[in-house]
This record gives C-alpha cells, sequence and structure tokens, in this order.
C-alpha cells in the first residue's frame, strides 16, 4: 500500500506460523528500504484507515492489527479465521477475507483504535493462498482468491453482500488495484502469460506487464505502479 505522503509498505509474511525478522517494511520516495514492524506474525494484508493508520492482518492469528505512525501495533479485530487482504469502503468499514472461505465485515467503532460489530459480509469458495480486496470508484468489493483451477474467477460484491463473477478466465489471480479510469489491475495469468493483467470496465482483458511470481501492486501518485514479488 501507499501512504499520503508516497511512501510504499510491504509485508514480508514468511510461511505460516514462521517468525521473521521484519513484518513490514518502509520504502521511502528515494528509494531507501527501513524496517517498520517487527511484531506481527505472517504479516499479510496491508490497508490505510481512515484514521490515516494502517492496519495489516495476520492470517496465522486471524487478527488485524492497528499501527501506528511510529511502527506500534494493536490489536484492532480478532477471530478472524486465516485473515489475508483487508479493505476499507468509503463509510470506514474495514472489510477482511478469511481464505477458509469468508469475507467479514467490521464497523468501525465508537472509541477511536477499537473495532465495532463483526459480522459476514459474504462467503466464498476457500482458496490455496490468500483472499485479495480492492474497491472501485462506485463501492463495490472485488476479490480474487486463487484456487487450483486456470479458469478463476475475479468476484464483484455489491453493497448489499450480493456476489456476481466480473471476470472468468485468469490463473492464480491475486493482488488488484484501480487505475483513474477504472481499469482493473491483478496479478495473475492470462492465456498462460504471467504478469500484471489490466481488465477494462467493458471486462476486456490485456496483459499489460509480463513477469514471474508477482503477486500485488499498488498505484502511486504519479501514476506508475509499484510490484511486489514471491520470491
Amino acid at each position: 500500500v501507499v501512504d499520503a505522503d508516497g511512501n510504499v509498505y510491504a509485508t514480508f509474511s514468511g510461511s505460516r506460523g514462521q517468525s521473521t525478522p521484519v513484518s513490514i517494511f518502509k520504502i521511502q520516495r528515494d528509494f531507501q528500504i527501513t524496517p517498520f514492524v517487527r511484531d506481527v506474525m505472517n504479516a499479510t494484508g496491508l490497508a490505510f484507515g481512515p484514521d490515516g493508520h494502517l492496519y495489516a492482518s495476520s492470517r496465522a492469528e486471524g487478527i488485524v492489527y492497528r499501527v501506528s505512525a511510529e511502527g506500534a501495533v494493536s490489536a484492532y479485530a480478532e477471530g478472524l479465521g486465516i485473515a489475508t487482504g483487508i479493505a476499507f469502503d468509503r463509510d470506514g468499514n474495514l472489510y477482511v477475507g478469511d481464505r477458509s472461505g469468508t469475507i467479514f465485515k467490521i464497523a468501525p467503532g465508537d472509541v477511536p483504535g477499537a473495532s465495532g460489530e463483526i459480522f459476514v459480509f459474504a462467503t466464498l469458495e476457500p482458496s490455496i493462498a490468500a483472499y485479495h480486496l480492492a474497491f472501485n470508484d462506485a463501492g463495490t468489493l472485488f476479490v480474487t482468491g486463487p484456487t487450483t483451477s486456470s479458469n478463476q474467477a475475479i468476484h464483484a460484491i455489491d453493497r448489499d453482500g450480493n456476489t456476481s463473477v466480473f471476470y472468468q478466465g485468469l490463473g492464480r489471480a491475486q493482488g488488484m488495484a484501480f487505475d483513474i479510469d477504472g481499469n482493473l489491475y491483478v496479478a495473475a495469468s492470462l492465456h498462460g502469460q504471467r504478469g500484471i493483467v489490466r481488465i477494462t470496465p467493458e471486462r476486456e482483458a490485456s496483459l499489460a506487464v509480463s513477469g514471474n511470481n508477482l503477486v500485488g501492486l499498488a498505484f502511486l501518485d504519479d501514476g506508475n505502479a509499484a510490484r511486489n514479488q514471491s520470491p
């Protein structure tokens, strides 16, 4: 994810149950990389909340943590299964993908730094890796979740939790981001070619960038994209 100043934050998740030396790195605009968080087991999904704080999911613990500007962590919501992708809507609700098949919706709490009610927003087929979440400007939640199929779908979930297929025909679809024109970019395989796939609002897909082992991306304020790659 990218903060308001253009700094990029990336997780170093490790294998399940592995305690890595650094959980989250901060990459400044001058490309200096510094450790930001060290105390989150299997940090996976990242999102900035309406309060300006960074939020991070732990798939090992089923917890979403709230991270201060200094990198201090506190538990925001718990009991979220294998918590992976996270995203906030315009109303400050947090959505969390439990890769075993649930999308949770977490209302903002009355007290700063505390969550409110947690309930099941939608259910999907379980993923072998992680759910990845992204909202478009219309407030529709888009979800990917890699399976063993080579004909995977990107799901679109409306504000009422109704699920439909936005696009089908990708291999191991993972991280997503929207550009200012409403095009969806997703790390996936298209017709056997791995990279970043661009899908227009008219659902036309093409390979925008070629590359192996790409798992996520985020757009910067200058229109360029930062991508992360698995080993």
